[in-house]
């Protein structure tokens, strides 16, 4: 031993790394702190970096694990730190996490999606037209895609409990300063559209990403059921808000939903919690030279645009075929339905066999479901057949997105990169609400007040019905937009299968 190192009773020296490649930061406790009958923890194989002499009393550990430096010096001995990231519970505190973003998602997908109801109220007050109000729904509904890089900026700025607190708020007020708004479409697009859509998206960005925090192993059933709650939600604030309507009227029902939004959603924000820190939120743009990225990117995109043309063809459809417009309504309260049990399906799924193969077969379901189930649906029978896949497709989509960002690129980016990946989702998000049809479809249309909820959605679609014959045409005139819908899916779910080629090229391998 040099001279300048005399030998030091009772305490334990910490040499230099003799691995210059290796520059980990060593975390320290003073022996102080230490019984007799506390046993120095030390890390696995190679986590050794020097060798001190027994004789002398000195022992030398140093940790691999994320830590910082506490009063190095004498008298202090390195222990291992816990990997706060690699270390998930799988469970815990995870399932209240769960639970709380079910609630918010409940709110912030389910009562956007109910907007269709309200819109036929406005639309029968002779407030404006059908193509102007379904603006103000597609606005909040796009929000989600248009802010998604924002707020996750602002969700790394604020934490995520207080950006859901702000996400949450924002939800409740602006169903309230609606319910001052409903004499003027102007106002409704400010306060429903704008003020309600930033709620909206924050709020389903804060909930979307956490729980990939907290879960590996049952990633894609946690993700099931958060994004279950707003299927759910949509179900049950449809019937809700319609029996509303018809005792309080459309004011109060807009202030009473904002007040419920704020008595269940911020009791619920107040209990996430964060178990890292969120990655910085900016684009980037070396994920567009990776292929797998790309493929996910497009193939996630493509989807958007038909994959809500069944729950807003189907009361059109059921119609063609002669029944009633309860038994309508009920067909959509079944694809709801399914689409909350598909989710959660999915989402198990995903834990089995991986997240892009369950992506896959549900965009697959999807297509072959519009192509060749629906397409031939003469009867109610091949119908309800159609409605139960298509629906639990449809959800199995939502919830598996996230699982498969969070498995490519791990719970500290997926904020980040799902941020990207639904800003792709922009365009067919506001497409895939309005009502672009032609007025002399309109005009053709028999359908009564709470059926042509479904004229806001898929523009494309509803331009290929117009043209041949609009829905009093028979149920042969939906085929082609069946069809261009089926042929959508098809190639995004080819896209998703060129990307889980991609990442494994065996057949059986978890992806």
């Amino acid at each position: 031993m040099p001279a300048a190192f005399p030998p030091i009773p009772n305490c334990l020296r910490l040499n230099k790394p003799t691995n210059s490649t290796s520059m980990t930061t060593l975390q320290t406790i003073p022996l102080t702190t230490l019984t007799s009958s506390v046993t120095p923890v030390f890390p696995p194989s190679g986590g050794i970096i020097g060798a001190g002499h027994p004789e002398d009393g000195h022992r030398e550990v140093a940790s691999l694990s994320h830590g910082h430096t506490e009063a190095a010096g004498l008298g202090t001995i390195t222990s291992p730190v816990e990997d706060p990231i690699n270390a998930m519970p799988d469970g815990g505190y995870g399932w209240v996490i769960v639970g709380a973003c079910s609630i918010i998602m409940s709110f912030s997908v389910g009562v956007v999606y109910s907007w269709g109801v309200i819109q036929a109220r406005l639309t029968a007050s002779h407030l404006a037209s059908d193509a102007t109000l379904s603006f103000v729904g597609s606005t909040a509904a796009s929000f989600v895609a248009f802010a998604a890089l924002v707020n996750v900026r602002l969700i790394r700025l604020l934490g995520t409990r207080n950006a859901a607190l702000v996400g949450s708020f924002l939800l409740g007020l602006g169903q309230i300063l609606s319910g001052w708004s409903t004499g003027s479409v102007g106002g409704l697009f400010v306060t429903n559209g704008v003020v309600m859509g930033f709620g909206v998206s924050l709020s389903f960005m804060a909930c979307s990403s956490l729980p990939a925090q907290y879960f590996d192993r049952r990633r894609g059933l946690a993700n099931g059921f958060v994004f279950a709650g707003g299927g759910i939600g949509g179900g049950i604030w449809s019937m809700s808000i319609n029996s509303l309507i018809d005792r309080v009227g459309i004011p109060w029902t807009f202030r009473i939903l904002g007040f419920l939004t704020w008595s269940l959603t911020l009791p619920a924000s107040m209990v996430l919690r964060e178990r890292t820190r969120r990655a910085s939120a900016h684009i980037d743009w070396r994920l567009f030279v990776d292929k797998k990225f790309i493929l996910l990117f497009v193939g996630s995109g493509l989807a958007t645009f038909p994959l809500l043309v069944p729950p807003f063809f189907i009361p059109l459809y059921a119609r063609s075929l002669g029944v009633s417009s309860l038994l309508a309504s009920g067909l959509l309260a079944i694809f709801n339905l399914s689409s909350a049990v598909g989710r959660v399906g999915f989402g198990m799924l995903c834990d089995k066999i991986g997240p892009i193969s369950s992506l896959s077969l549900a965009l697959t379901l999807s297509a072959l479901s519009m192509l060749s189930i629906w397409p031939v649906s003469a009867s109610i029978a091949p119908l309800v057949v159609f409605i139960v896949l298509n629906g639990a497709s449809n959800g199995g989509f939502f919830s598996t997105v996230p699982s498969v960002v969070g498995h490519m690129y791990g719970p500290t980016r997926v904020s980040g990169a799902f941020a990207m990946v639904l800003t792709g989702w922009a365009f067919g998000y506001f497409l895939v609400r309005p009502l672009l049809l032609s007025p002399a479809f309109v005009a053709r249309s028999t359908v009564e007040p709470l059926i042509a909820v479904v004229r806001q959605g898929a523009p494309v679609a509803g331009w290929i019905l117009d043209a041949y014959g609009g829905s009093d045409a028979g149920r042969t005139a939906f085929r082609p937009a069946m069809y261009y819908a089926g042929s959508m899916s098809l190639v995004s779910a080819a896209l998703i299968v060129c990307m889980r080629h991609a990442v494994s090229s065996k057949f059986f391998a978890f992806a």
